[in-house]
């Protein structure tokens, strides 16, 4: 009985493995890179950092606000460290 249902289940997974993977409809997908490179490339004095629209300022504006925090919460710990405080 056991050897029946796994010779069974052995010719289910050898007719599966024969079947396609996909079978969705294959989209079309369309290349974007000649218009990112016109815009990365055109000279309109804005830095290559920032082209990307709004998310790049905005990250560029949270990377800079968490290196002068960062920066100057170091320079606080270096103070306190180097400044014993006094009992």
């Amino acid at each position: 009985m056991r050897f029946e249902s796994m010779s069974c289940s052995l010719q289910a997974l050898r007719q599966i493995s024969q079947r396609t993977l996909s079978t969705t409809a294959r989209r079309q997908v369309q290349n974007k890179v000649p218009e990112k490179q016109k815009m990365f490339q055109e000279d309109n004095g804005i830095p290559v950092h920032l082209k990307g629209g709004a998310g790049d300022a905005l990250l560029y504006r949270f990377t800079m606000a968490l290196t002068v925090l960062g920066t100057g919460y170091v320079l606080f710990e270096l103070v306190s460290a180097a400044l014993p405080k006094k009992k």
